[in-house]
């Protein structure tokens, strides 16, 4: 019973300190968004793609053709509100929750903080504008977050398919940007595809869970750690026995794939079992089949 009660007690901090982790990161994440839209976007009049530069090129139409004025915050948080409804009923509520959250206070740090210059080189501003959206986005995505739109569909894509979807999201937002391109002109249109690319490619480096990779463990011990490693990562593994050709002794292989972001805890439970292991990694650029991924709430 005592156990029981010290397991509930350990559940309930874990949840409290993932909810201020989650919270403290969307923040941040928000920060820097919003910062990055008040000084490189609006310097270069890029674009950044998705949601948040649909909101932008409405509040442009409204401005050149209507003499109109939109505040940011109404136009982006209209434009989230059908993806934030898909993401609540098919990704995580608590995902979707939080991804709100930054939709919202993004919008509204847009709104509050003031524009400032600090370069007029457009190539300058397309470049670490996109590193910083980029960053942005990531640190969300490590708070179990995202800043709505269409990082919905990105992971609800990788999520159901096993794939990096962040260059397909990149052909939906370059679409957006060509028609931005007639309307207004071609220039700050090109400039935000290095941009969005910029970010996307951000993204794909930095936010490893989205890959895959294949561990070879060749090892003596392959019962613990087969077990620990089932128990930690949930991932499936498939042994193999055989021989080593130098001293003709019997060898087990263990055959795994786990997210990138799992490979420094594999390799520490195998080296805790077996400090002579010997572990090759490989880059898996394709996945077929049911892959564990953790779950999101």
């Amino acid at each position: 019973m005592h156990n029981n009660i010290f397991k509930t007690i350990d559940q309930s901090t874990n949840r409290k300190v993932k909810t201020i982790r989650t919270i403290i990161l969307v923040a941040i994440a928000s920060l820097i968004m919003s910062i990055n839209i008040k000084t490189f976007v609006h310097s270069g009049g890029l674009l950044p793609g998705g949601i948040t530069g649909l909101s932008l090129l409405v509040q442009r139409i409204f401005l050149r053709f209507f003499n109109l004025t939109l505040p940011y915050s109404l136009v982006n948080i209209i434009l989230n509100a059908i993806p934030a409804i898909i993401g609540f009923k098919m990704i995580s509520k608590r995902f979707t929750f939080y991804s709100v959250v930054m939709i919202v206070l993004n919008s509204l740090l847009v709104d509050v903080i003031p524009a400032y210059t600090i370069t007029s080189d457009p190539l300058l501003v397309a470049l670490f504008g996109g590193l910083l959206n980029g960053i942005a986005i990531v640190i969300a995505l490590y708070g179990n977050a995202s800043s709505g739109g269409t990082d919905f569909i990105a992971v609800y894509l990788n999520r159901r398919f096993n794939i990096s979807s962040w260059n397909i999201i990149l052909l939906f937002n370059s679409a957006i940007l060509l028609t931005s391109g007639m309307l207004f002109g071609f220039k700050a249109s090109l400039y935000s595809i290095i941009f969005q690319f910029v970010s996307t490619q951000t993204i794909s480096t930095f936010h490893k869970s989205n890959q895959k990779v294949t561990m070879l463990i060749i090892t003596n011990y392959a019962d613990a750690i087969e077990d620990d490693i089932l128990n930690t990562t949930h991932h499936g593994i498939t042994k193999f026995m055989g021989e080593g050709v130098y001293d003709k002794a019997p060898r087990c292989m263990l055959y795994t794939v786990v997210s990138a972001d799992e490979v420094n805890l594999v390799a520490d439970i195998v080296h805790m079992h077996d400090p002579h292991a010997f572990i090759n990694v490989l880059r898996s650029t394709s996945v077929k089949g049911k892959f564990y991924q953790k779950p999101l709430d």
